[in-house]
Parts: C-alpha cells; structure tokens; sequence
C-alpha cells in the first residue's frame, strides 16, 4: 500500500485533508512532522493556514524549507491554500516574508475597496468560486471546466511564468488558483472542503505518477 505524508508544521487543517485523502482510498495517510517519514512516503501533501511569516518561521525552524525542495522533486507533491503560496518566492503579507521559492512569483494582497460590476467585494475571499482549467493535467481528470472550488484567502497568486498557471480563478481580478510544474501541482483552494470536485482532484493526485 502507498503512503501519503501530511507535513505536519503546526500551521494547517491537517486532519481534514488526512480525512479526504483517507475517503478517497489514498493508501496509507500519515500526518507527520518526521522528516524520514517525509522522504520515505509516495506522495507528499504540504497544506497550511494562517499567516505567512508564522508558516515560514515554522517552515524554517523545521528544516521543511529545504526538505519540501528534495521531496516535491521526484513524487507526487500537493501544496494547498497557504503551503501553496509559501511555494512562491516572496509575499506581501506582514510587511513582505520571503518564500521557498519553488514557483517564480509573487503573492500579493487583493486590496481594499475592491469593486466589480458597482458592488463591494470582502477580503478575504470566501466561499465558492468557479476555477478555469488553463491546461489540461491529469489532476483535473473527471473534473468539469469551471468547477466549482471551496477558497478562503486575503492574497492571491502572481505568477511569474505563465505555462505553470493550470487553473485560473476570478474575484476583483484574475488569479492563479492552481499551479503545476512537473511533480508539484498547487492549488490555492481547499479540495477537502470541496465536495465532489475537491474529493475527485485529492482521488486523482492519489492515482498520478508525476508525470506532466
């Protein structure tokens, strides 16, 4: 049976996506802060919430930095919402945090004020939203263009490389909202609680090779 490491840093709902994985026949879920554990798994899941300059510290302090380098490199590896942005080189939260830097771009603040079509919009960004699937890739396999995702974020994706964006989403202003390059996939919404569609994306990462 396969393993599936949930990098455990303190900073994350790490039990819920360990749940979806384990509803979805993933293998064997092992929610982890052991960094041979880590490296022995199949797959790798790097979710996180909370702010960045805490995720980073904790990220850091751990040696995770580093080690989210080697694993993501050669295995499946999944980053979600905030352990999708700490992928990115540097975020504009808590007065700038520099990033693991997988990803080039940045993760920038969606601003105050924000207005489409006459009506306010909140930040954070909360609730449902449609992703538009930008490229296909087997992690959206038997998921519907504009599927519905579940997000919950104040600063979005600036990508810096237009081929890694795979899926685009929409409030205020167009944004990366999911991520690939080779075996790393990131997605800025939560697949574990996103019904159908989410549950179908954790099923598919849970049956791909890595390949892209």
């Amino acid at each position: 049976m396969q393993t599936v490491a949930v990098i455990d840093y303190g900073m994350g709902n790490l039990h819920s996506v360990a749940k979806a994985l384990e509803h979805v026949g993933a293998g064997r879920v092992l929610v982890t802060s052991d960094a041979q554990v880590i490296r022995e798994a199949d797959r790798v899941v790097f979710p996180g919430v909370g702010a960045i300059r805490d995720c980073m510290a904790e990220i850091c302090r751990l040696g995770f930095d580093d080690l989210v380098r080697e694993v993501s490199q050669d295995r499946p590896f999944l980053g979600i919402c905030v352990g999708m942005q700490a992928l990115l080189e540097r975020s504009e939260e808590n007065d700038g945090v520099d990033c693991i830097g997988l990803f080039p771009g940045q993760v920038r603040f969606f601003g105050k004020d924000m207005v489409e079509d006459g009506e306010p919009l909140k930040v954070p960004h909360m609730g449902w939203n449609e992703v538009s699937q930008a490229v296909k890739h087997p992690l959206w396999h038997n998921i519907p263009e504009q599927a519905r995702f579940y997000f919950v974020h104040s600063y979005y994706i600036e990508a810096a490389k237009a081929q890694q964006v795979v899926g685009r989403g929409h409030y205020g202003k167009d944004f990366a909202a999911a991520l690939a390059d080779g075996s790393r996939f990131a997605v800025q919404f939560h697949p574990e609680k996103s019904h159908t569609h989410g549950l179908q994306l954790l099923q598919n990462f849970a049956a791909w090779d890595g390949r892209w």
